[in-house]
This record gives C-alpha cells, sequence and structure tokens, in this order.
C-alpha cells in the first residue's frame, strides 16, 4: 500500500497531515533521471515516517540529492538536520534565511510554537539572486525569491512536459513582523506566482491544487483577503 500521494508523473506528496505528523507541512518529492529533490523537511518528529513513506513506496531515497528549504519555520526545517545525514543530501536555502536555519534564531524559526527542538543545519547551497535554478537528472527546479511571509522565503516551480507545477508554501500566510513578514512584498511575490500561469499548485499546508484556474483562484482569493 502506497505511503504517498502522486501529483503527477515525477512528482509525490511524501509528508503532512494525514501523511506524517500533524506538524509537518506539505513534504514534496521532484524525481528527475537518477537524481530527486525534497521540498521542505516537515518539523522534524516525523523524518523516519517520511522515509518509510518512501521506501515503502519503491521511491530510490538513495537519488535524493538536495533539501530545498522554502524558508526557516520550524514546520519546514525541522527534519532538516536528519534528513541531511541520512540521505547525504545537500540543503538548499536563500541567503536571508540563513539566521533561521543555520543559527537557529528562536523568533525566526518559531519553533516555540511547535515545542519541538530546532537543530541547526549547515545549507551546502546559498540562493543569493531573486531566480536561480538547482539541476536534478534532467529537470530544473527554478527557485524563485518570494518574500513576504519571510524575508527570504522562496517558491519553486519545475515543467515537467507541458505541465508546471509551483511549490507555492504558505501562500497564504501567517503574517508575524518579529519574522519579517512584509505585506507589500508579498503581493508583489504573489502577482509574481500569479504570472508563472502554473498547471498545479503543490501548497505548503493545504495539498494541492489543479488545474490552472484553481491555482489560479488559490492564490487571487487570499490577495483579495489581504
Amino acid at each position: 500500500m502506497k505511503k504517498i500521494i502522486e501529483v503527477s508523473p515525477r512528482v509525490y506528496q511524501i509528508g503532512g497531515s494525514h501523511l506524517s505528523s500533524p506538524q509537518d507541512c506539505c513534504v514534496y518529492l521532484v524525481e528527475g533521471d537518477g537524481e530527486s529533490v525534497l521540498i521542505d523537511a516537515g518539523a522534524g518528529e516525523s523524518v523516519f515516517q517520511l522515509i518509510a513513506n518512501m521506501t515503502q513506496s519503491d521511491i530510490n531515497i538513495d537519488a535524493i540529492k538536495y533539501i530545498i528549504a522554502t524558508h526557516g519555520h520550524i514546520d519546514h526545517i525541522g527534519g532538516l538536520k536528519e534528513l541531511q545525514g541520512q540521505l547525504q543530501a545537500r540543503v538548499v536555502a536563500h541567503q536571508l534565511e540563513l539566521p533561521a536555519i543555520q543559527e537557529g534564531l528562536p523568533h525566526l524559526t518559531a519553533a516555540d510554537w511547535y515545542g519541538v527542538e530546532y537543530h541547526r543545519v549547515t545549507v551546502d547551497e546559498v540562493l543569493k539572486s531573486s531566480k536561480e535554478t538547482i539541476r536534478a537528472g534532467n529537470l530544473d527546479l527554478v527557485c524563485l525569491h518570494t518574500p513576504g511571509h519571510t524575508r527570504g522565503g522562496i517558491s519553486v516551480y519545475v515543467d515537467i512536459g507541458d505541465v508546471r507545477i509551483l511549490f507555492g508554501q504558505d501562500i497564504h500566510g501567517p503574517f508575524n513582523q518579529e519574522w519579517g513578514s512584509d505585506m507589500n512584498q508579498w503581493r508583489n511575490s504573489m502577482q509574481t506566482l500569479l504570472n508563472l500561469e502554473a498547471d498545479i499548485l503543490c501548497e505548503g499546508h493545504f495539498g494541492i491544487y489543479q488545474p490552472a484556474q484553481e491555482v489560479r483562484n488559490y492564490i487571487a482569493g487570499y490577495l483579495r483577503r489581504y
């Protein structure tokens, strides 16, 4: 019995809500030819479950080359340290999230909100520009700096055939000045995501939206709300 959700060919949800701990964000896997990428790592207490979900679903975990951390909140980075060690994968994050991910500053990780102890992680690939690409086998995962929820938040998209899949974690917020939230930046970031015209949205807590009109409706709905 599979413990993952197939989003589309080569893209899976492997963690979050009923798939792992309810504290976890949605955790996604993208499979390129011979190399794979995890998007986020959950809060940390269900790393064993994330790995079991993949191995029981015939995912080759030895092919995982990168773990992309979309931002530095504990529900997205708590599992980084253990996954980095077990998978021998390289952690990718934006430079503006290093105070959370590498230094573990508690007001940035929000670890106290979850009652989780955060273990600091060295980021192997530091993103510094507004748009950078991570290559996994035959696939290019494009990392866009989309601040607003946090200063260094990123969104990732990949084109597989004629389908564009967007990993837009925490589009919905919440927002807190202590984390560096900025509503003007957030609105600009949401417009950037709308302009991508993605066919599928893999969101950070509320799952998967498709087709393209549903993706647009989801993002635009939050723009109207805020």
